[in-house]
């Protein structure tokens, strides 16, 4: 592992930004990286356990048919699973980069300091942020691995996922803009397939926000006040929030989920907990650390979601 050292992390003077997306809107509404949620001491973890009825019929039974007892029903189940996944950071930075602190790089005038206080600091918490967006990402779109040996990872199903071949409302715009109609058939589906529509919003990316503010929205005329930001719909199957564009979400989908049965897992070392920072065994001259952690995502059912994909952009 390369060491951060002073010329490969030069100092500025100077207000720090980035343009990289930093908030978590879903990672944040189900509890974040360390709060509620499930605790699990096994990698896979059960999502729900699911079972059907009959279709509801009109009996035809005479007296002479109760005279007898019915043949039996027996309701089966079956369990759907998820698993945690590791997510594994680490820093490296030289004794001597850590002592160089007051060495400017760029505008260097007189009285400037270096926009950095720690560097080690700086890099524990630039790679925790590195973590919750991944886990962010995940959430959304990750694919389902399960194990079966120490060189194969453990990868958490995200909700995309969740509703293909669960049952969740799926529907293909076939490359066609966005409209009303392809809404109204998304909530449909969905409540359709079983979605309870208890906590249900709308996540999307910035193109598609957009659109449904057009679709939905109607400002009142004003001479010094204009434009719409659509956050709440009113629906046949009630109110579904629509959540500010999301960074992460391709361009030409758009995802209908229950947030109230989206949990996070978290699977902690018996004695460190969850996503924590420790030393690593010096070799050297150099502040070496890692992060650690295990999360994955309780999406609920399948059918408690669903998207809109290949959407014109």
């Amino acid at each position: 592992m390369a060491a951060g050292n002073t010329w490969s992390l030069p100092n500025y003077a100077g207000e720090l930004f980035t343009a990289d997306e930093l908030n978590t809107p879903i990672l944040s509404a189900i509890g974040g990286m360390t709060d509620g949620g499930m605790q699990t001491q096994n990698f896979e973890f059960p999502v729900t356990v699911e079972y059907d009825l009959p279709n509801p019929e009109q009996p035809e039974l005479s007296e002479d048919d109760t005279t007898e007892a019915p043949d039996p029903r027996n309701i089966a189940r079956d369990q759907k699973k998820n698993v945690a996944q590791v997510f594994h950071e680490a820093i490296n930075v030289t004794y001597e980069k850590i002592s160089n602190g007051a060495r400017l790089e760029g505008i260097n005038t007189a009285g400037a300091s270096n926009s950095v206080e720690d560097e080690v600091a700086f890099q524990i918490d630039q790679t925790l942020n590195i973590i919750a967006r991944n886990i962010e990402y995940t959430i959304i779109n990750g694919e389902y691995n399960v194990a079966s040996a120490s060189d194969e990872a453990n990868k958490t199903r995200g909700i995309i996922k969740a509703v293909d071949g669960w049952g969740g409302a799926a529907v293909d715009a076939v490359d066609d803009g966005l409209e009303k109609g392809m809404l109204q058939d998304l909530f449909r589906e969905a409540w359709e397939a079983g979605c309870m529509f208890e906590e249900p919003v709308i996540i999307t990316g910035g193109t598609q926000k957009q659109k449904i503010s057009d679709i939905y929205g109607y400002a009142p005329e004003s001479r010094n006040v204009g434009g719409l930001d659509i956050q709440q719909l009113e629906t046949d199957f009630g109110l579904i929030g629509v959540m500010p564009p999301h960074r992460f979400m391709d361009a030409d989908k758009i995802i209908l989920a229950d947030l109230s049965v989206v949990r996070p897992v978290f699977q902690p070392h018996p004695e460190k907990g969850n996503f924590f920072y420790e030393e690593l065994a010096k070799d050297g001259a150099t502040e070496k650390g890692q992060i650690y952690g295990k999360f994955g995502l309780d999406h609920g059912p399948g059918w408690a979601h669903g998207y809109i994909e290949n959407l014109d952009t």
